[in-house]
């Protein structure tokens, strides 16, 4: 028995920490941002729905922090990966869940004046399956670069419309509290 013991921990201290495991993928602690800066893995978790898993979120930043409204306000750059775990989410279901979120966190008077933004924002995506990503990059003084499924469908200007869709996962009204608090898990 101590021979297993000893093995497991020689395995576990020689394995690489440049990564975790969420769901069977793997994340990773640190990614080379868009504008080839050094961004580290602030937290990730799994957005449920009802019983099913829809995707892993990992938020990658430049400068981490625990508190959301720093991370929103911080002007450094900024990553969200979506890596999808459920069969297939269509375009319009994506873009509803947009719009759910920007509704949920924006007022009235700031989704209207983001509103061409976030139509832009909105006819980049398509429909996902299982396994692929969603990139979203806010590169300081330039805006939100937008991957889908290895696809670079462009940028959306601004920190304005990047601290709008940041926070659906991070404001008052994210997405799921319990992915809100994954993703904030910077430290601990």
């Amino acid at each position: 028995m101590r021979t297993i013991i000893a093995v497991c921990l020689f395995l576990l201290s020689v394995m690489p920490a440049s990564a975790r495991n969420v769901a069977g993928v793997t994340v990773a602690e640190t990614v080379e941002g868009a504008s080839g800066v050094t961004l580290s893995l602030n937290g990730a978790g799994i957005r449920s729905k009802l019983f099913f898993k829809i995707y892993i979120a990992e938020l990658y930043l430049e400068n981490p922090a625990a508190e959301a409204s720093t991370i929103i306000a911080d002007e450094g750059q900024k990553r969200m990966v979506m890596h999808f775990l459920y069969d297939e989410v269509s375009k319009d279901k994506l873009v509803a869940a947009w719009d759910d979120g920007f509704k949920g966190n924006l007022s009235e008077n700031k989704r209207m004046e983001l509103a061409s933004k976030i139509d832009e924002f909105n006819q980049m995506f398509a429909t996902v399956k299982k396994g692929d990503n969603i990139v979203l990059d806010y590169v300081p003084g330039t805006g939100t670069q937008v991957i889908v499924a290895d696809q670079n469908k462009g940028f959306v200007e601004g920190k304005d419309f990047s601290d709008a869709l940041f926070a659906i996962w991070l404001g008052e009204k994210p997405v799921t509290k319990d992915l809100k608090k994954a993703l904030l898990a910077y430290n601990k």
